[in-house]
């Protein structure tokens, strides 16, 4: 494939939703106990994040993919339902916004109950469309179109994972560990892509594979340099709990290992 048929490909790349009513109620529901177990744990700053993933996500979304570039449909029982898309886009953004950045956040931190965490989280994608399709057909369906502006999000991938490149190779003292960052960042929206395409929430056709992949490593992953930085800047001033840090040890990074030059 060349690279004028990659990017027709691209343009081609509509992530489609189908879903019913009973799958938001059970979803927010979800949301609300994820929200509790990190009160409870005085997650307050894994949570505050958490929170504007889910505003910056509807900020994006509504704003920019629906009202801007109108990129971004809804309907219910197959007609444009504009009464019911910011409801809809509000709960969509909230859901992926408030799991995206939690799981992004506890990943950098490499948090306690990381493992715990993750399986919640993506448990709960996987088998929550099963649960849902007891209360029946799939009335809401919402799509975008992804080639009005994948190509400014490669770019945002490219100048953040540039950067860090570049100061792991002027800074003398630590690297970054730019391949789990990576890994963090596609790994996130693969899990619920995959989990949405396996339970046909996402249809499955000619592009579906293509939308797994390009999205798995642009959307997301595009915002991880800037997600570690805005991560190190909180955590040096701020415990998880809230209280004042005093000996932050960055876990995405380690000191830099030169290796000495002898004369024998």
């Amino acid at each position: 494939m060349n690279l004028v048929n990659f990017l027709t490909s691209l343009e081609g790349i509509t992530p489609t939703r189908n879903f019913n009513l009973l799958y938001i109620i059970l979803d927010s529901i979800f949301i609300l106990v994820l929200i509790g177990l990190m009160v409870y744990q005085k997650k307050y700053v894994t949570l505050i994040w958490s929170l504007i993933g889910g505003v910056l996500y509807f900020i994006v979304d509504y704003g920019g993919f629906y009202a801007l570039s109108h990129s971004r449909v809804v309907t219910v029982n197959g007609v444009s339902a504009e009464a019911y898309t910011a409801l809809v886009l509000l709960w969509m953004s909230l859901s992926y916004g408030i799991t995206n950045f939690a799981f992004i956040w506890l990943c950098l931190k490499k948090d306690k109950y990381l493992k715990e965490y993750l399986i919640l989280i993506v448990g709960w994608w996987l088998v929550a469309p099963s649960i849902a399709s007891l209360g029946g057909e799939s009335t809401i369906q919402t799509f975008r179109t992804t080639g009005k502006y994948h190509g400014f999000m490669a770019v945002a991938l490219v100048v953040g994972y540039l950067g860090l490149i570049i100061y792991n190779i002027v800074n003398k003292k630590r690297v970054v560990n730019i391949l789990l960052l990576n890994l963090i960042g596609i790994s996130v929206q693969f899990c619920w892509e995959f989990a949405l395409l396996v339970n046909q929430i996402r249809p499955m056709n000619e592009n579906s594979i293509m939308t797994l992949l390009v999205n798995s490593v642009i959307e997301t992953n595009l915002g991880l340099p800037y997600m570690y930085l805005i991560y190190v800047f909180v955590s040096r001033k701020y415990n998880d709990d809230l209280s004042k840090a005093t000996n932050f040890i960055d876990p995405m990074s380690k000191p830099k290992v030169v290796a000495e030059v002898t004369n024998n």
